[in-house]
């Protein structure tokens, strides 16, 4: 059985408020292509599909044309479920009149988790497909009060789609989690309550042949190599600077076992971080990435960004490395000692924001207000 899997498409998007629809529409075409040239049996779509619940028209459209294009051009069931970007009433939605012997849209927690279930020459394969769901329609779906934890809600689902595999097939789940030992970044969304652990164990998948998942970004196994996240198409933060991005192209053979081969994305624009002295960037090549720039001139210049743009003309964010700040060593006790001195503080806060300590006459300022304010207090 060939697979193909897709996660985090994250339509509708954009890259510190530049517009992706032209990028999005390039990894689409991707995709299909990729369809076409390998022929997969099964095309995977492991949650965020949008960006947020309630996405642009654009991005509706542009996914539905990219739909209908798989339907129409392609012989690949589908296989898709909503990840926590995604409303899953309006990922549920698009099963309605969709044919179940092709397709298996899943947008709400079901206590009924049925596969879909196709054969090859070695048998049958069973597809389950796990939408993302929180703690609390967990708790209501499955009858279940105990549920607390994204653990919790992984392990209902798969334990209701466990019972309805059939005997001696090969079994597929589809998933959106954050997985233990998997690595994040920064464009990721908590999947737990805040404070609340929201990572799953590898262990919860046991029984399953290849587990094709989505949420993080970075293209990586978890904890076992059939437990795969494929990430996103595209880089969505700095921190993803000159990351591969790819999709998983993956062979199941007669035992199960998951051959994973991973099939490059080629984005119209890159992620890169830029670092230098202005007059050594004016003069590098020019590049139509999203660049974060790094000045390390010691004087602040006036308006870098407007020069920088003539090579950069998707120049996002810029920073003097000068006001890069190692991390704070001092033990608790010295901290706490300065932060029982207000005048410390705000000066401390200045040379962050400005660069520049506090200034004598500032200083007199800021001491004689404190005075002001400690006098009002007694008064009380």
């Amino acid at each position: 059985m060939k697979i193909l899997h897709t996660a985090d498409l994250h339509l509708g998007r954009p890259f510190n408020g530049m517009s992706l629809e032209a990028d999005h529409q390039a990894i689409l075409d991707q995709i299909l292509h990729a369809l076409n040239r390998h022929r997969p049996d099964v095309f995977i779509i492991a949650g965020d599909i949008y960006d947020r619940a309630s996405p642009p028209s654009s991005a509706v459209r542009q996914f539905n044309d990219f739909l209908r294009k798989v339907a129409t051009e392609t012989e690949a069931a589908v296989v898709m479920i909503a990840g926590n970007h995604d409303s899953g009433d309006r990922i549920g939605s698009m099963a309605i009149m969709t044919d179940a012997r092709r397709a298996l849209i899943r947008g709400s927690l079901s206590a009924e988790e049925a596969p879909l279930v196709l054969a090859d020459a070695f048998g049958l394969v069973a597809f389950s497909a796990l939408p993302f769901g929180n703690e609390y329609a967990a708790r209501e779906c499955f009858d279940d009060p105990a549920i607390m934890s994204p653990e919790d809600v992984m392990r209902s689902q798969l334990n209701a789609a466990r019972a309805l595999v059939p005997a001696g097939a090969r079994w597929v789940v589809v998933a959106h989690a954050f997985v233990a030992g998997a690595s994040s970044s920064e464009g990721e969304r908590s999947l737990a309550r805040v404070g609340g652990i929201e990572t799953v164990p590898s262990d919860v998948f046991e029984g399953a042949h290849y587990v094709a998942l989505g949420h993080l970004h970075r293209p990586q196994s978890a904890g076992q190599a059939h437990i795969r996240y494929s990430g996103s198409p595209l880089a969505f933060g700095f921190d993803e600077a000159g990351e591969m991005k790819s999709m998983n192209l993956v062979d199941i053979d007669a035992d199960g076992a998951a051959s994973i081969t991973a099939i490059p994305f080629t984005p119209p624009r890159g992620v890169q971080v830029l670092r230098g002295k202005m007059a050594e960037l004016l003069h590098a090549p020019p590049s139509n990435d999203f660049i974060k720039i790094v000045l390390t001139d010691e004087a602040r210049l006036i308006d870098p960004m407007k020069q920088l743009r003539v090579l950069y003309p998707n120049a996002c964010q810029l920073s003097y490395a000068r006001d890069e700040r190692a991390p704070d060593m001092k033990s608790a006790a010295q901290a706490q000692s300065k932060l029982s001195d207000p005048l410390l503080v705000i000066g401390d806060f200045l040379e962050l924001v400005r660069g520049e300590k506090l200034r004598e006459t500032e200083a007199l300022l800021a001491a004689t207000a404190l005075h002001d304010l400690g006098n009002e207090g007694d008064a009380s």
